[in-house]
């Protein structure tokens, strides 16, 4: 029941109809027999200050952070933990005694999700399409997991371009180093590199459901992704539950998967970070799988993590 002594948590983005967050949450709440919510606020980029000022001053336990706001926040935070500040993204942020501390779930959580799924990144060459927060958290998680090589595909060479030079620095002291470079979006560059490479990341919300329609690729899938079996397609939209990008990957026998374990993980860790209780990791995914069934088809709402 929720009163005056319920402790709340928020989730903060633009737009954020398409959550699966707040179920996952409040399963977990429910389960521990917590006096604690979790909601979500639409929240425009340029009252995203004020937003975070509001929720501290309501007392609020802490936040998820979502698109389009987990970069622009960090100099909005006390601290910064340095994980979060070497990605330069924030999705978890802590609220004590009125001073906020930002967290990046989402590197741990992809990882886990991988392993999960018995797939070892260590000595693998991989590719991410994308150089925005999520990209840059899998970016980075990889380069901590000795991957071998990594490229950056993104249509803006000057965002791809600060991202390899953070990586670049941040790998600069490991002993297995990886290989950085970026690549244009282009169909054929694309199927050369990927007949070269082990896994396939999409860090962005191409092929997401925005207002009934999928984000369109600027190349269908089908032009570039290669026939190589040995292929691992990982793709950070959770709705819908297969892309088209998945739904190439499935045609031509390659092993996938979607953004929901990403999302189960990375909420256990922030789950753990608000409340400093055990994650219930069965509860939560038992409650994504059901609101799926329940919202989800083919075609249905928009979701990347968080």
């Amino acid at each position: 029941m929720i009163n005056g002594q319920t402790n709340w948590i928020a989730l903060l983005g633009d737009p954020v109809a398409h959550t699966f967050s707040p179920a996952m949450h409040n399963a977990a709440f429910d389960h521990l027999q917590m006096n604690w919510r979790y909601a979500a606020h639409a929240v425009k980029p340029q009252n995203l200050h004020e937003a975070l000022q509001g929720l501290i001053a309501l007392h609020y336990r802490g936040l998820n952070i979502t698109v389009p706001h987990k970069e622009k926040i960090l100099p909005m935070l006390d601290e910064v933990d340095p994980l979060a500040a070497a990605i330069g993204a924030v999705n978890s942020i802590t609220i004590r005694e009125g001073r906020t501390k930002g967290y990046n779930t989402d590197a741990i959580g992809f990882i886990r999700g991988l392993r999960e799924d018995n797939f070892d990144p260590q000595g693998k060459k991989a590719l991410i399409l994308g150089a925005g927060g999520a990209a840059r958290a899998v970016a980075l998680a990889l380069i901590q997991e000795g991957i071998k090589t990594l490229t950056i595909v993104n249509r803006s060479f000057q965002k791809a371009e600060e991202l390899l030079k953070n990586l670049e620095t941040y790998s600069a002291t490991m002993n297995n180093k990886p290989a950085l470079s970026y690549r244009p979006f282009e169909p054929e560059v694309l199927q050369k590199d990927l007949n070269e490479t082990d896994l396939l990341i999409n860090g962005t919300s191409l092929g997401m459901v925005k207002e009934g329609k999928a984000t369109a690729y600027p190349f269908p899938p089908r032009l570039w992704l290669p026939e190589k079996r040995g292929l691992y397609v990982a793709d950070l939209v959770y709705n819908p539950i297969e892309t088209e990008l998945l739904q190439e990957a499935k045609k031509r026998g390659q092993k996938r998967q979607n953004g929901l374990p990403m999302l189960l993980y990375q909420g256990a860790v922030a789950f753990e970070q608000w409340t400093d209780v055990p994650a219930p990791v069965t509860i939560m995914a038992q409650a994504l799988e059901a609101y799926r069934a329940k919202m989800l088809t083919p075609h249905a709402r928009p979701g990347t993590t968080t």
